[in-house]
């Protein structure tokens, strides 16, 4: 499976985006999803995690509220959606899918087998 996410940029604090991560080479419809990040000389943390049916999702206590994860297995995408993003918010985010199976959601890197470039969000104050 390839992954490919993408849609960052810049925006003011305040502002949306919404991330696609994209998959070729094989369906993960069946696969748990997750979002991660990774800030200048931090470590990579979860942001949401999504089950392969979207019957359950998890977000991070900073993003709770704000941020929306979901996807659509007939277009092969998970998208993360973004809303009123703050300054640390600003990292570059990876989008991540398993191999397990079963209905479980999954926090850690490595749960997860297959991985996207990263793509950058800048939040400006």
């Amino acid at each position: 499976v390839q992954l490919q996410a993408f849609g960052g940029g810049l925006v003011q604090a305040g502002g949306n985006l919404r991330l696609s991560c994209a998959a070729s080479g094989r369906t993960f419809s069946s696969s748990p999803v997750a979002w991660f990040r990774q800030a200048p000389g931090k470590e990579r943390d979860i942001v949401a995690a999504i089950n392969w049916s979207a019957s359950s999702t998890y977000y991070s206590n900073p993003v709770k509220g704000r941020f929306t994860i979901s996807r659509d297995n007939a277009k092969n995408t998970v998208y993360l959606q973004m809303n009123s993003l703050k300054p640390e918010d600003t990292a570059v985010y990876y989008c991540a899918a398993g191999q397990k199976r079963g209905s479980g959601i999954y926090y850690y890197p490595n749960d997860y087998d297959y991985w996207g470039q990263g793509t950058q969000v800048t939040v400006s104050s």
